[in-house]
Order: structure tokens, then sequence, then C-alpha cells
């Protein structure tokens, strides 16, 4: 078999497969350990590559798709298959991963353990993008739990046990809505096929055709929002997140990426056209608060990581208010802020674990005039910090834009009131305000006595930064280039609310 035509599984298992490599690596060889888990990355990053060369924009639905059966009596497939917006995702986990390897270079403590969880969990994240099956998409969902817990239990800061168990029960319980919910969902398509199956085309083309009860519409949509968006983290529904993350290890935090908001784009709201139009006004009521609420909690905070988390949360209220605006451009906005997402703070934690293997600390009032010793951080971190803020040039001006261009379309048209969007617009301002005031009292003003020796970035450290900060300018500048990958998946998503097409027409190949 031509290995080209398991593209996907070949990429998706490799780190899985090194992990395993890894275990045969004898203890204390750390240096062997680190070798070994880069060049595993690399490769996965290299078979990225390929999937990219591959990949025909000018075509609607999923390519590369992979089907074998997996628990035939069960109606459960391994099905594989990318579009124009997981295919980014897929490839910035790859690119992160590499980055987060490389920054775990600091971890002096069972390096080899801490490198095996670090590759599983890409697996699993590239998992979470590849699946269009609802119960393997839930198996590499739950996954990610996995490596994530024992990273931070093991290698976390302060309060770590607690922080990880915490994490661990508020995602596990939520995602338990969503499989429950599947299940309902694939009992229902047996009654009018006979067919039981949770392939995520073929249910999402039974319910444009068949529809669903209203109510039981509005409870299945819930199982899977619920789970989305613990997972992303939305206001309410946060609180695991700063505590969790503000514990985690640095290395995980660079390549953790909005597998929730994906869930929303591809499952929740596809799946559920009803619910997801009458619900509407609420998740963007939702969303407009947590950008606010989040500028407003990441002002008070003394320490920059922290800043940063709830920066994360913001960025989480944009991604949904543009998905639940249920417009090409709203789509588009949000999709591409998750990506955004990842490039702009996958830097930014970089560059604060460069710091704090420094200063062993992101206490703001420890810290103070690091400009003067460290110019090149300084400038790098300045050059971040504007993006997350969404400053005109870069990669967050775009998807913000389109985020509220989306939104205003639908408040226009009244779908929601428009008040909602102009407090999301606000947040831009306080995002700001919260993250300059954050960068005047760490880089300037006096240096306190034991910063004065501090060394600035090595060129092995700026290798890692300056890819990122490229891709901040390069889609900040030049947009289309990832949007134009997105157009047609964007409308086919969109059009789909306004029409009553086949999504098995528009979302999946013909076989």
């Amino acid at each position: 078999m031509d290995w080209t035509l398991l593209a996907l599984s070949w990429t998706l298992w490799t780190p899985l497969i090194g992990a395993l490599l890894l275990i045969g690596v004898p203890k204390g060889q750390d240096l062997i350990a680190r070798a070994v888990a880069l060049t595993i990355t690399l490769i996965t990053l290299g078979m990225a590559a390929v999937l990219f060369l591959g990949f025909d924009a000018s075509l609607t639905g999923y390519q590369f798709v992979e089907r074998f059966a997996w628990l035939p009596d069960y109606g459960v497939s391994y099905l594989l298959g990318i579009d124009g917006v997981s295919l980014w995702l897929v490839g910035l986990t790859a690119l992160l991963s590499v980055f987060a390897v490389a920054l775990s270079f600091n971890i002096q403590e069972r390096v080899r353990e801490f490198l095996i969880w670090m590759l599983v969990l890409e697996t699993a994240l590239l998992g979470v993008f590849m699946a269009l099956d609802l119960i393997l998409f839930y198996v590499f969902f739950e996954l990610t739990l996995v490596p994530s817990y024992f990273l931070i239990s093991l290698w976390g800061g302060r309060d770590r046990a607690a922080a990880a168990l915490k994490f661990f029960l508020y995602t596990f319980l939520g995602s338990l809505l969503m499989l429950i919910a599947s299940m309902v969902l694939a009992f229902e398509h047996q009654k009018v096929y006979n067919v039981l199956t949770f392939e995520l085309p073929r249910l999402q083309a039974f319910v444009w055709q068949q529809g669903l009860p209203a109510n039981l519409e509005s409870w299945l949509f819930w199982g899977f929002a619920l789970a989305f968006a613990v997972k992303l983290p939305l206001v309410p529904l946060h609180t695991w997140w700063p505590q969790a993350m503000g514990a985690a290890p640095m290395p995980l935090l660079v390549v953790f990426l909005k597998t929730g908001a994906y869930g929303f784009m591809r499952f929740a709201i596809p799946l559920f056209p009803d619910a997801a139009i009458a619900f509407a006004p609420i998740m963007i009521s939702l969303a407009a608060i947590a950008i606010v609420y989040a500028a407003i909690v990441a002002a008070m905070q003394s320490d920059i990581k922290r800043v940063a988390l709830f920066a994360v949360v913001s960025h989480a209220g944009f991604i949904l208010m543009g998905l639940f605006s249920l417009t090409p451009e709203g789509f588009i906005g949000g999709a591409l802020q998750q990506i955004n997402h990842g490039v702009t703070m996958g830097a930014m934690f970089l560059l604060l674990g460069m710091l704090e293997a420094r200063t062993r600390t992101l206490q703001i009032s420890e810290l103070g005039g690091l400009k003067q010793q460290m110019p090149l951080l300084a400038a790098l971190f300045l050059m971040v910090m504007l993006a997350s803020v969404a400053l005109p040039g870069t990669n967050g001006f775009v998807g913000e834009f389109l985020c509220l261009l989306g939104a205003y379309k639908s408040a226009h048209a009244g779908a929601y009131p428009v008040g909602w969007v102009v407090l999301g617009v606000s947040g831009t301002v306080l995002a700001a305000v919260y993250m300059l005031w954050m960068f005047q009292r760490v880089f300037y003003g006096p240096t306190p006595a034991r910063w004065r020796e501090l060394p600035d970035l090595r060129p092995v450290e700026l290798a890692l930064v300056l890819p990122l900060v490229a891709l901040i300018f390069w889609i900040g500048i030049r947009p289309i280039s990832l949007t134009q990958s997105m157009e047609r998946v964007a409308q086919a998503w969109a059009q789909s609310y306004s029409a009553n097409n086949s999504m098995q027409r528009v979302y999946f190949p013909a076989e």
C-alpha cells in the first residue's frame, strides 16, 4: 500500500512510537532521551509538511480520509480526515511540540518520563484535530487529560497535586456529557436507518435531513457544549484553568491548544444547527462577558504567567463570539484565532519559560528594569504582547476583527443585541491596558541588584522564538495565506444555516 494513503496515521502515531522508544532509553541517559524526543517531533513536523504539500485548497470537504472498521458491531470506525482548518491546527501542533520539547531542556528531574508524556500528549492533540468518528474523537479528547495530569502533578509548581486533580475532574466530568450525547444521537440514527454509526459526516447528514425533536436537540447540544465550554475555558466554567495551568510546567502551556474551541466548530454547532441558532444569543453574551471579565481579572494579577492565562480566557471569548455569529466571517475569524492563540501564546510562554529559568520567579513585584539586562527578550516579548492585544499588522488583529465583524453582522440582522458586540470590542482596549501595564513594571524602571547580571537570550533560544514571531507578522500582513484554505469550508459551514443542504454532500467527499 502506498504510504501516502496513510499520511494522517503516520503523522498521528509517530509521537506515540517515539514515546515507546523512550521507554527503552536507560534511566539517567537524559541527553539521549532529549535527542530522541526532539528527533521524533521533527519527524512528525516533516510529516505534517507533507500534508500541506498534498492538500488541495480548491476542494471542499475532508482530504487524506482514512476509514477502517474498529468496532464494527458497535458502529465505531477509525475515521480520520482534515480540511482547510484542521490542516493548520495539525501543522501548528507539530511545530509547537518541537518548541515545547526544546524548552524542556530546563527540566532536570525524571527527564525521560517528562518527554514520554509530552509525546503522548502530541499524539492525543493530533488525534483531536483528525478524528471524524465521535467515539474516536472522545478517546483522543480524553487522552489529552492523562499526560496533562501527570505533567502537572509531577513537574508542576506550588499546589500541583490539587491543581492536577481539579483539572482532571472538571474536564473528565464535562466530557462524559459529550459521550452520553454521542450515544443518544447514534441511537436516534439507528432508529431511522437501522444502522448504528458514530461517523460525524453521516450523523450531520442525518440531523440536517431528518431533524431531531427540538427538546432532544437542545439537550444533546448542551451535552457537547458543556464539555467544550469547560475545556475552552469559558466563564463561569473556567475556575480550573488558572489553578491548573498556573501550576503547569511551561512546556505544557506552549503546546496546549484550543481543543474546546475546535470541538464547538467541528461538532457542537454543525451537529445541532437549530439549537446553535436558538442558543446563539446566550453563547454570544457569555463570550462577551468572558472577554471583559478576563481582562479585568488579568489586570489584578501579581504573576506574569497568570496574566497570560487570563489573556487566554479572553481570547476564548473572541473565538466563541466568532463561531456563534454563524457567519463565514465569524467562522474564519474563530478558526484563525485558534491558530493565532497557538502562535502568540506559544511564543509568550516560551519567553516566560526562558525568563523563569533565569530568575526562578515570575512575580511582577520582584522583577523590574529587565530591558537593560535583556534587550532581546524585552523586544520579542513586546512584539508578542502587541499581537496578543490585536495591534494592526499582527495576527491577533485579523482574527479579532473577523470575529467581531461576523458577530456584528448577525447582531445587525437582529439575532441578538449589538450591545454584546460593543462589550466585546471594549475587551480589546482593556487587554491593551493590562498587558502594557504589566510590560512596563517588568521591563522598565530600576533594575534590582540581583538581576543586573542576567544573560540575554542565547542563539538557540532565539531560534525557538523567531519562527513564531515571524508567523505573527506573516499572518497579520498576509492573512490570505491561511484564510484561502478556510473560505470554502466557511461558506459551506455558514450556508447550511440558511439553506436545507445535505451535509453529507457538503462536508464529505464521494466515495
